[in-house]
Formats: structure tokens, C-alpha cells, sequence
């Protein structure tokens, strides 16, 4: 007679990560979205960030409230720097440098807190523009992770870590950034355009924090153990072997991370869109152009106009979501005179928050009319939703140029070298990606683009990616 032997369950040690983005929602939320996930697995996070952001943080969900700390380290007080500002949407874009300048004073305190013993940290996840992370991490021994919360192509684009700490070496003109750089050996359309190449050099010089961004960037790549990045295999996978080669450290995609509108939690002012979805309610399938650039981007009078004035030619039901960006006066977002009054009825201009992920699965919108943003564009592709593309900022630019090479959008045609725009432009892409049907021109887009829902909104692979990484943290630390 055999004796059963049991075994107990093999219980995996918690581990304690610290997280630490950058002032900006669109880098606060991928982190507080991972954090979920890691803390879903049983680890214990610290989310560290400054009070008025914290605040900001969607709730936690109830089951993990006991697994995310929430740590607030208050911004110094930094001139050029107005009261109250804690993010990037609370500043003009000129005055982000002063928000550097503020970050790198909560070294101190962060350092204070990873030395407690309370603490025993055994992870820091941090963003691009904690360049001083990675040494004290070491010192104190603990494992370190870069998160680049773009894609592969766009830190690829820019070249070796000693490149980018070296403000791109000896790439110095506008003019070289308009075609892919020489390491990028496939066939890629990644490039900038020449009004949006100072943005580049600009990026490459040191600002008023006494550093640059790009430098920012290379050294905290220099000094993680691996890099993890919001980017997949089933979509461009060449780009992450590139950036292994171009770095010489581990490469760990996430996934796109998708957001799952059965989760989404969203603002308190929601309740005040019922008016709007109701409008959408009744509107035709597919019918309805649906816009937003983000909370960063920030149009001037003529662009502002040119917008308008293009949405209301194309003749189409249109929902734009128009908030004026925080730092800005206020006749920054004043329409046309009498716009509002000549579209009544079939276009909604919606000036507070709006839910995106609501709108973007409402079965009337057939496009979305995007700046471009990392996030915006994983959003819009996994519910099939052909790009209008309309980019401004640090990635938008080279975003559109790929996924118009994917056909999944088309972008309003701009000027070479001031990156004008007219009505006329505006109006003949969005009609012509939302109603043509010559079979090379929108019918083929709106087609591309529901294909692509197939990848950017399959939930089950994302989320299997960032398995996959929590899976590769738990097996390095067992090992160290």
C-alpha cells in the first residue's frame, strides 16, 4: 500500500514595486493601469507621484485597495512654475521645462522613502525623465525598470543610448530627421516632417531643468536592468529587435494596453454627457466623426478656425470634444462666429470632459479625428475606428506616418514647412475616409481599420504580455 505524499502549493514570495511616472496623464495612467495588474498578482505597489495628481487618479478598484499605496511627494516650489501646476495639462508647453526643474526636486524625498527600511523596496519602475532613479535604485539594490510608455518606433527613431545621451550626436539639422535614420535597415515610412523636426533638436538641447530630454532618456535606459515597453509582436515586431540591438539590454513588450471599457471607471462629470448620448443614440451608424486631440495640444486662432470651419463643410454629424487645455487663456478655444449656431443640430461641440472610450464603442461613430497620441491611437484601432490623422507633438508626427503606411487612417494634408492646414483639407479627408467607397480610398481604410481592431482591441493578448513581464519580475528576483 502506497503512501500519498501532498505537496504543499509553492506560495510565491509578495514583492514590493514602487512606481514612479512622469507629470503628465498620459504617462500616469499607463503606470497606474500596470500597477492594477501587478498588484492583481498578489505584489504590493507604491504609486508615487505629487498630491493634486494622486487625487486625480481614478479609484482604485475596491479588491486591491489593500495592494496599491498611493504615496504623495509634494512638487517644490520652482519659478516659472505657476501655483497649483502638478502635470503637464496644467502648464503651456514652454513652461514644461519648469515642471522638470520641479520633478527633480522630489529626489530627495523619494530617495528618503526607497532608504526607509519600512519600505524594502524590491522594484522601481520609472519613466523617462528620471534620469537620477537608477543610481540610487543600485546603491540601495534594488532591480530597476525603465517604462517607455511609446512605441518601439519612436525611441528607435532616435538612435543608441549613448546617442541619446550625447543630444544625438551628429544629427543636428531639421533636415535629418525627414527619412528613417541609416540603422533602420527595413522598409519604414518612421520620419518627421520639417515643421516637426525642431521639436527633435529642441528635445536634444538642455531646457531650463539644466538637462536635456533626450539625455534624460538615455541614462535612465543606461541604468535599468530592462526595458519594458507599450508595443507588441503581432504590430511592427521589427522595431523591438531594433531597439535590443541599438541598447543592449532586454527588451520586454507589454502589450499595447488596451483599456477595457468594461472597467473603465470614469469622471464624475459624466453624468452630465446624458444629453450627448442620447444625441449619439439617434444618429446613423457609422455616420459620426468623432474628435479630440488631447489634453496637451494647443491650436492656435487660424488652426482653431481652420478645424471648424473644415468639419462644417464636410456636411457630416460630428462630436468634438473641445476642452480649453489648462495653462491657456480664455478665448483659446473661440470658435468662428456663429459656427455653433450653423451646425446645430448635426454637429455637438462638448466642452467638458467627454469618455472617450464610451463614444469611441458607440456603434453611430464611424472615424476619429486624432492627434495622434500613443494612447488616443490604441483606443481608436481596437474599435476599429479609421484615423483622421492630425499630429502636433513628440511622437504624433512619426505616429501618423506608419499608420498611414498600414492604412488604418489618412492624414489632413499641412504645409512642408509651417504645418498650415485649410478647411478645404480637413473637410476632403474626413469625407473621404468616412463616405467614399472607390475601394482604394476610404472604403479601403474603414475596412484596414476594422481589421486592426482585431489586434489592438484583443484584450486577452495584452493582458497575456503583461503576464508574461510580472512572470519574468518574480523569476529575476527569485534569483537575486
Amino acid at each position: 500500500m502506497s503512501t500519498q505524499v501532498f505537496v504543499p502549493i509553492e506560495t510565491k514570495k509578495k514583492k514590493h514595486v514602487v512606481m514612479f511616472p512622469w507629470l503628465a496623464f498620459g504617462h500616469i495612467i499607463p503606470f497606474f493601469e500596470l500597477s492594477k495588474s501587478i498588484a492583481q498578482k498578489g505584489h504590493k505597489i507604491s504609486f508615487i507621484s505629487t498630491p493634486r495628481n494622486i487625487d486625480r487618479l481614478p479609484k482604485l478598484p475596491p479588491h486591491l485597495a489593500s495592494s496599491i499605496t498611493l504615496v504623495k511627494i509634494p512638487l517644490p516650489n520652482t519659478q516659472g512654475l505657476p501655483e497649483n501646476a502638478e502635470a503637464t495639462m496644467d502648464v503651456k508647453t514652454q513652461d514644461i521645462e519648469h515642471l522638470k526643474t520641479a520633478y527633480d526636486g522630489m529626489e530627495v524625498a523619494l530617495t528618503l522613502f526607497l532608504e526607509k527600511k519600512s519600505s524594502n523596496a524590491d522594484i522601481i519602475i520609472y519613466d523617462f525623465s528620471a534620469h537620477w532613479v537608477p543610481p540610487i535604485a543600485a546603491r540601495l539594490g534594488i532591480s530597476r525598470y525603465f517604462f517607455c510608455i511609446f512605441n518601439a518606433w519612436f525611441l528607435a527613431f532616435m538612435g543608441t543610448t549613448e546617442a541619446l545621451i550625447n543630444g544625438l550626436e551628429d544629427r543636428v539639422r531639421p533636415e535629418d530627421f525627414l527619412v528613417p535614420p541609416k540603422w533602420v535597415t527595413f522598409q519604414s515610412k518612421a520620419a518627421y516632417r520639417l515643421y516637426e523636426a525642431n521639436w527633435i533638436l529642441g528635445a536634444a538641447g538642455n531646457n531650463a531643468s539644466g538637462f536635456s530630454d533626450t539625455y534624460r532618456a538615455g541614462k535612465a535606459i543606461a541604468g535599468s536592468n530592462a526595458m519594458i515597453i507599450r508595443h507588441c509582436n503581432e504590430f511592427q515586431p521589427e522595431w523591438l529587435k531594433l531597439l535590443e540591438e541599438l541598447h543592449r539590454i532586454r527588451v520586454i513588450p507589454l502589450g499595447l494596453m488596451p483599456p477595457s471599457l468594461q472597467n473603465y471607471t470614469a469622471n464624475s462629470t459624466k453624468d452630465t454627457f446624458v444629453s450627448v448620448r442620447d444625441w449619439l443614440h439617434h444618429q446613423k451608424k457609422g455616420s459620426v466623426l468623432y474628435i479630440a486631440l488631447g489634453s496637451e495640444v494647443v491650436l492656435s486662432r487660424d488652426q482653431l478656425g481652420e478645424l471648424a470651419h473644415g468639419l462644417e463643410l464636410s456636411g457630416l454629424p460630428f462630436l468634438w470634444a473641445l476642452r480649453k487645455p489648462a495653462g491657456t487663456d480664455d478665448d483659446a478655444v473661440e470658435l468662428p462666429d456663429g459656427f455653433e449656431e450653423r451646425i446645430e443640430g448635426r454637429g455637438v461641440v462638448w466642452r467638458n470632459w467627454a469618455p472617450q472610450l464610451e463614444i469611441l464603442s458607440h456603434e453611430s461613430v464611424g472615424a476619429f479625428l486624432t492627434h495622434c497620441g500613443w494612447s488616443s491611437v490604441v483606443e481608436g484601432l481596437a474599435f476599429g475606428r479609421p484615423l483622421i490623422m492630425l499630429p502636433f507633438l513628440v511622437d504624433q508626427g512619426m505616429n501618423a506616418r506608419v499608420l498611414a503606411d498600414k492604412k488604418v487612417g489618412v492624414e489632413v494634408p499641412r504645409d512642408e514647412h509651417d504645418g498650415a492646414y485649410t478647411r478645404n483639407g480637413v473637410a476632403q479627408t474626413v469625407r473621404m475616409v468616412m463616405v467614399e467607397e472607390d475601394g482604394v480610398g476610404g472604403e479601403e481604410i474603414r475596412e484596414t481599420a476594422k481589421l486592426a481592431s482585431a489586434v489592438f482591441g484583443d484584450k486577452q493578448l495584452h493582458d497575456r504580455y503583461v503576464d508574461d513581464f510580472i512572470e519574468y519580475l518574480e523569476k529575476q528576483e527569485e534569483k537575486a
